[in-house]
């Protein structure tokens, strides 16, 4: 597989550039992990049932899902900057209107447009492929997508701190002032990427994958509360099967779809995408098991008795231990391939889990679950990213990687669904209260582990490995050499002037049948070019270069992994480009 380089902005991305879309993707965490402290007392906190508190939860789940794929898709139509901000401004709202009430539907409304801060980790990711040269792409992308991790092992103890000594209020007024913060460093520092994808909003899609995915996840959350077996969560799957397979139909049939399902189909997608799933399930395991396996009291002769704010420190460097493996992703992947990172990284899960299963006897061993852990998901989160970048055309990154993070939300909401089924079915009742037990967290971890395994095997079934969108190279001419020697399933040769003398900086443009940009990339000093193919068909090959006048080129390619040797040589005629 090839990776296809992408346009370099008109404007030269700062070095601080990653640190702020890291913060950005922090702010999500902290978004979604701000009412971890209070969940129990929620019920008392907005005077209303513990049933109807958790859509205080399942609310804000339920619209990052749909967010994220349709943030994506706009990004990639109307600039990743814009909807980046977008998507903050939206979350700081939410968060406002949640701090000014106790109101049980108005807190629900709040949590649902704070949601929408979920847009920003593949807005993240799309920007920085737009923006960063080659030999940094890797760490900064590992970075973003292990930011999650990092905002939620970070956020914890902060959270429980103000949760304990103040207005629990305060959290969302924290959230929002971060939030602004977040919107003013990406106004500064970031700048909007000129890539752009051809065609228009498919608001239709939109609507069939918003209904698909709130009919599938509401029963997933609810499931506990209305019965597994019951006529709602059965109807609802069903529904959301229907709509799903439907909307599949309608995309497959549109000139412009949300999500290019064929694209989505490859292995390299689709097999990223399932591990993707299984690796947001053991995430989400320890965040629910430790905690409340800490703040126990030693009284039922396993709980850790630890209070709110230590187990949240803790717990902390599960988040810690994912930032630090992102510069050791960069060097593993450089030299061994994103899909080697993947496997690695679920090993060290693996790992981690069967050591918790003998380790939860004392709060240091909490210490060493959470390190391992965290070393093992920041390694697999890393490799997600790299992977769909060197799987799909520059165009479609930004709806790719949304789809990706979805799959992600995905499995963590089926891995609260059931861990919350099992520690609430395997509880003791004490006076009136349940209490987990210590064969509801083992099991818990049964389930994370064999999680893992499942994610283990989708992610041999890969393709073989390439060598990671980080390559690094001396010069911009040694990187398209190398991309040039490596491609499969594309076009590759060089650019050339009347003369036969190379063009460099040269603009390629991949155009499919129905006149979509496939992909897109700039010659380099000696006139090369590469450019994958997301599918067998009919293409266009588009040239154009300062001084020179226009090429368009046909050319087939059969689909298969194979390069077709492609020379483009431009008119003589001098035009402004």
């Amino acid at each position: 597989m090839t990776h296809t380089p992408t346009d370099q902005p008109n404007r030269r991305a700062s070095g601080a550039v990653v640190p702020v879309l890291a913060f950005a993707g922090i702010v999500v965490a902290v978004m979604q992990t701000l009412l971890v402290p209070v969940i129990k007392d929620l019920p008392q906190l907005l005077d209303t049932a513990p049933s109807n508190a958790t859509w205080v939860l399942t609310s804000t789940l339920l619209s990052g899902a749909v967010a994220t794929p349709i943030m994506g898709r706009l990004g990639d139509l109307y600039g990743k900057r814009r909807m980046l901000i977008f998507s903050l401004s939206v979350m700081v709202v939410g968060a406002l209107v949640s701090a000014l009430t106790s109101d049980l539907l108005t807190m629900i409304a709040g949590r649902t447009l704070q949601g929408f801060a979920m847009g920003a980790i593949p807005l993240g990711i799309g920007l920085m492929r737009d923006m960063l040269p080659r030999e940094k792409l890797g760490s900064a992308m590992a970075l973003m997508s292990s930011s999650i991790g990092v905002g939620g092992g970070l956020a914890l103890p902060l959270a429980a701190l103000i949760a304990q000594h103040a207005d629990w209020h305060a959290l969302f007024y924290g959230a929002a002032g971060i939030g602004a913060v977040a919107i003013a460093l990406t106004l500064i520092v970031v700048p909007e990427s000129p890539a752009r994808a051809e065609g228009t909003f498919d608001v239709l899609g939109a609507i069939g994958l918003s209904v698909g995915l709130v009919l599938f996840l509401l029963p997933i959350t609810k499931g506990s509360d209305w019965g597994w077996s019951s006529g709602t969560t059965l109807g609802l799957f069903a529904a959301s099967a229907v709509v799903l397979l439907l909307w599949g139909v309608m995309e497959l049939r549109v000139k412009a779809p949300l999500v290019d399902l064929r694209t989505t189909a490859r292995p390299a997608v689709l097999f990223t995408n399932l591990a993707s799933i299984m690796v947001g399930v053991s995430f989400y395991v320890v965040s629910l098991v430790l905690p409340q396996l800490l703040q126990l009291p030693k009284a039922t002769g396993y709980g850790l008795g630890q209070s709110m704010v230590v187990a949240g420190l803790l717990v902390a460097p599960l988040g810690l231990t994912m930032m630090f493996t992102a510069p050791v992703y960069a060097r593993l992947s450089a030299k061994y391939g994103p899909k080697f990172t993947l496997i690695l990284g679920m090993l060290i899960i693996a790992i981690g889990y069967g050591a918790g299963l003998g380790l939860m006897s004392a709060a240091w061993q909490s210490l060493v679950i959470a390190v391992i852990l965290g070393a093992g998901i920041g390694l697999a989160y890393s490799s997600l990213p790299a992977l769909i970048v060197g799987a799909v055309p520059a165009s479609e990154t930004g709806a790719a990687n949304g789809l990706n993070t979805l799959m992600r939300s995905i499995g963590t909401s089926v891995s609260s669904a059931v861990i919350g089924m099992v520690l609430a079915n395997t509880a003791n009742n004490v006076g009136g209260v349940a209490v987990p037990t210590m064969h509801g967290f083992r099991v818990s971890f049964l389930i994370a582990t064999g999680a893992v395994a499942v994610g283990l095997l989708m992610a041999l079934f890969l393709p073989k490995p390439n060598r990671a969108p980080q390559l690094r190279a001396s010069s911009e001419e040694e990187t398209n050499l190398e991309l040039a020697e490596e491609a499969l399933r594309g076009f590759r040769g060089r650019v050339l002037d009347a003369s036969g003398a190379p063009v460099a900086r040269a603009k390629v443009t991949l155009i499919d049948r129905r006149g979509r940009q496939a992909g897109a990339t700039l010659s380099g000093d000696d006139g090369t070019y590469v450019l994958t193919v997301p599918t067998q068909g009919a293409y266009v090959l588009a040239a154009r270069a300062i001084g020179h006048g226009p090429l368009a080129s046909s050319a087939t390619h059969a689909g298969d992994d194979r390069a077709i040797d492609l020379d483009l040589a431009l008119p003589g005629e001098t035009v402004t480009a």
